[in-house]
């Protein structure tokens, strides 16, 4: 005789899990949505997103963000404005690394000509200084977001801002010299490359800084030909 078998049941133990484990993500969804801790849409009724996109993380035109519905790359295509970004946020980098680099060396200059180099070094600050907000605020023109964040600015940064103490006027100058001849041949490369990127108001920018940054050198290259010097 055959043994009678118990019925089978609707569903299995692995099938009324799941509906289970759906049932319990649904509800916190829900619970969180009406807590207000996860919104389905900015106010610009566009879906959140996520981070800016390109190899300069700069591009916040596409970025679904409250407040963000109007911002876009003017008159630059996609690619013009990824060409162009890259070298603004690499000299915006470069700008703040070279203005904390003046600062350094004005606080730990010693010797016979410390009252000299720390007044140069802040009056040459002075005419650097305005080009963080400038290069900044392109950016954001063209569609952008700068970056901020200290490990940010050393991974763009062609400056690096020493760690270590350097008294001697000679090492200062002839090190902020060979910086100084770095930045400005970056500018002028950059010029170019904006303005074949159809954005020749950003090459203007990079002319004038490129200009600033060469007399700076030129009055540093000439004190190093004091013999005196350290």
């Amino acid at each position: 005789m055959t043994k009678k078998g118990k019925s089978s049941p609707d569903k299995t133990s692995a099938a009324k899990g799941a509906d289970r484990s759906a049932d319990k993500s649904k509800a916190k969804k829900d619970r969180l949505s009406a807590e207000g801790s996860a919104p389905a849409a900015t106010s610009d009724g566009k879906p959140v997103a996520g981070q800016a996109t390109g190899s300069a993380g700069a591009d916040a035109a596409h970025l679904n963000t409250t407040n963000n519905a109007l911002v876009d790359h003017a008159y630059l295509s996609e690619d013009e404005f990824g060409t162009v970004a890259e070298t603004l946020q690499r000299n915006l980098a470069t700008t703040i690394s070279l203005y904390l680099k003046f600062k350094k060396y004005h606080w730990d200059i010693r010797g016979r000509f410390f009252r000299d180099l720390h007044l140069a070094y802040d009056e040459f600050i002075a005419e650097i200084f305005p080009g963080i907000d400038e290069q900044a605020e392109r950016l954001v023109a063209l569609g952008g977001s700068p970056i901020a964040a200290p490990a940010d600015i050393e991974r763009h940064s062609t400056v690096q801002v020493p760690t270590e103490t350097v008294r001697d006027a000679r090492t200062q100058v002839a090190d902020l010299v060979a910086d100084l001849t770095r930045v400005g041949k970056g500018y002028r490369d950059d010029s170019q490359t904006v303005d074949e990127a159809n954005d020749p108001a950003t090459a203007d920018m990079y002319n004038g800084y490129a200009q600033t940054i060469d007399k700076i050198r030129w009055m540093l290259q000439a004190m190093m030909d004091d013999q005196y010097l350290n």
